[in-house]
């Protein structure tokens, strides 16, 4: 028996927008061996085929994959739709102003992914990602549990590594979140950062360290400032936000149920509902299996309606 009969169905994994995020996450998944075929999609076909055809010349070096620049009918029977097509924020301009440009984009992307995959997922990449992931999920008519966005799954991650570089241990052993909006209004949940199960301040007094919460503020405060820091210094920012859409599509494709902090429909969490935002989430298969309710501290609790609140505001002044 064939290779072809033993596993008809490929797993394919489509990428719409293939700039410095999209490139950079389908290298970052071509290496990862989690895919079979990465197909790219974009409104520069040409600039679509040359990344395909660098990213094959790499394949010798990692697990065989085919790869290859498409259109949407190439969607069918992919496991996941990563969308990182969108326009950048130009100076001048409010985010208001991007997301009523990139709601059009969408527009146009959106209902063409998911009439050729009504059974996949989509996982939104593109700014302002909460914002447009509601609007993506709108506009496709997908369950909301099938569109996901990448939300805060990055500032986490600059969060824990901040962390870990003060307390001097492996990012990996750092357990805190970073929730609400991807962006200035992100709340850090403080109350429940461990170490090793101990909390930062416990930490700190059994090893015999000072917890210095000036210095916690100004962590986090690098944390949500880095991408004004990475864009002022390099013009972008795409390493870490594709390995981060390679995490979540990997959570996905091996049906892990991994606890992620993306963006998903918030419904009756503390008094929240109808918007996107970020908390730690279940992920699966079958995309978002379960949000995780969390014990937070009243301040948390206010920063995170505040955060709903601006996303919301947005939704409602964009007319979304």
């Amino acid at each position: 028996m064939s290779d072809l009969n033993l596993h008809p169905h490929p797993t394919r994994v489509v990428v719409v927008g293939v700039g410095n995020v999209g490139a950079t996450f389908a290298y970052t998944l071509a290496q990862s061996g989690l895919a079979a075929e990465i197909v790219l999609i974009d409104a520069n076909h040409t600039r679509a085929e040359g990344e395909a055809m660098d990213m094959n010349h790499a394949v010798p070096f990692f697990s065989p994959c085919r790869i290859w620049a498409g259109d949407y009918a190439d969607c069918a029977g992919a496991a996941v739709t990563v969308i990182t097509a969108g326009a950048n924020q130009k100076p001048g301009e409010t985010r208001l102003d991007l997301v009523k440009k990139n709601t059009g984009i969408f527009k146009q992307i959106i209902p063409q992914v998911a009439q050729h995959n009504p059974t996949g997922i989509i996982l939104i990449a593109a700014n302002p990602v909460d914002v447009l992931s509601y609007v993506a999920w709108k506009i496709s008519g997908l369950p909301h549990d099938r569109v996901i966005g990448s939300g805060t799954i990055l500032d986490t991650a600059r969060f824990r590594y901040l962390l870990s570089e003060h307390f001097g241990v492996d990012p990996r052993s750092v357990h805190a979140y970073i929730i609400g909006e991807h962006g200035d209004s992100e709340v850090p949940v403080w109350s429940l950062a461990n170490i090793a199960g101990m909390r930062l301040a416990d930490f700190c007094c059994l090893q015999d360290v000072q917890y210095d919460q000036a210095k916690m503020d100004e962590i986090f405060k690098q944390t949500r400032d880095a991408a004004y820091e990475i864009i002022q210094r390099k013009g972008a920012t795409y390493y870490a936000i594709g390995a981060g859409l390679v995490r979540i599509v990997e959570a996905i494709l091996r049906d892990q149920r991994t606890v992620l902090p993306v963006s998903t429909l918030i419904d009756k969490y503390y008094g929240i509902e109808d918007v996107y935002l970020s908390l730690p989430t279940v992920v699966d298969r079958g995309g978002v299996e379960a949000l995780l309710r969390l014990s937070l501290a009243e301040d948390e609790v206010v920063g995170l309606r505040k955060s709903a609140d601006v996303l919301k505001n947005i939704i409602t002044q964009g007319e979304l």
